[in-house]
């Protein structure tokens, strides 16, 4: 890459690149991304690299269309193309056999990938109350899993989560093969790198790995803004930016330019 290349890059735009990344392969699956960047970057993913992936129009159909982020109910439901009837009680099919890949945030995560939504401080009697476990414990252990987090820091990459939503290689492995039929948590996305699970640590767990930095960024600096020890293997290689075809489709897709509301250029 030339320095013309990373310094025309916009962050925001290798974030969603990086996030449709996560689910390459993933062939006939729901695509089910939950917040601003990830659903961009997910009907990125649709709209170039995986397009068998399904999308859900947040009612009760898969659509076979991908329409633009940021539009009404009203505009969602006239601009959508239905290609399948998905009512709610068909939609736990889907997870329980997993046939989905969501893409959550989390407040706090760990090194074995366990996920905070819940709470701050002691469960008992929290410093903060927060969403809740909402879908979490049912996401990890039915289908792949990834997370999205728009503001890397200590207080997010916790060596330990204050109260455990989404369930990480540890406990999922202590559960058994009850919960590591379809647990996977893939990839974790950042204003500042994309992190794995594919190094183990001494008992043969998955531990998060730093897989790339973004353009701009070191890997000193992520380390800093990480409250544990990632696992650092060989040289890091660069986050990849997006090619014109995705640049072109990331305006369609996003053309009001919410992503760099979220992540705004460093």
């Amino acid at each position: 890459m030339n320095t013309s290349e990373t310094t025309a890059t916009r962050r925001a735009d290798v974030c969603a690149v990086a996030i449709a990344d996560c689910f390459a392969g993933d062939g006939e699956r729901l695509c089910n991304p939950i917040g601003n960047l990830p659903l961009i970057g997910g009907r990125l993913a649709v709209a170039t690299s995986e397009p068998h992936l399904a999308l859900t129009d947040g009612f009760y159909t898969l659509i076979d269309n991908v329409p633009p982020v940021g539009m009404s109910e009203a505009e969602r439901l006239e601009n959508r193309i239905v290609a399948h009837w998905n009512p709610y009680r068909e939609m736990f099919g889907l997870l329980w056999h997993g046939r989905r890949h969501v893409m959550m945030g989390a407040t706090q995560i760990d090194r074995h990938g366990n996920q905070n939504l819940a709470a701050i401080g002691d469960w008992k009697q929290p410093k903060s109350q927060l969403l809740g476990f909402r879908g979490a414990p049912g996401n990890t252990i039915n289908h792949t899993t990834s997370y999205w987090v728009p503001k890397h820091g200590p207080k997010v990459f916790v060596e330990s989560v204050d109260v455990v939503s989404g369930v990480g290689y540890d406990r999922a492995a202590a559960l058994g093969p009850v919960a590591s039929r379809f647990h996977e948590i893939r990839r974790v996305v950042s204003n500042l790198a994309v992190m794995d699970f594919e190094s183990d640590d001494s008992d043969g767990v998955a531990v998060m790995r730093l897989r790339s930095v973004h353009p701009g960024v070191s890997v000193d600096e992520v380390a800093e803004e990480t409250g544990f020890d990632l696992v650092v293997e060989g040289e890091v290689p660069e986050s990849r930016v997006p090619t014109a075809e995705e640049l072109s489709m990331l305006d369609q897709v996003d053309p009001s330019g919410n992503r760099f509301k979220e992540v705004p250029d460093q």
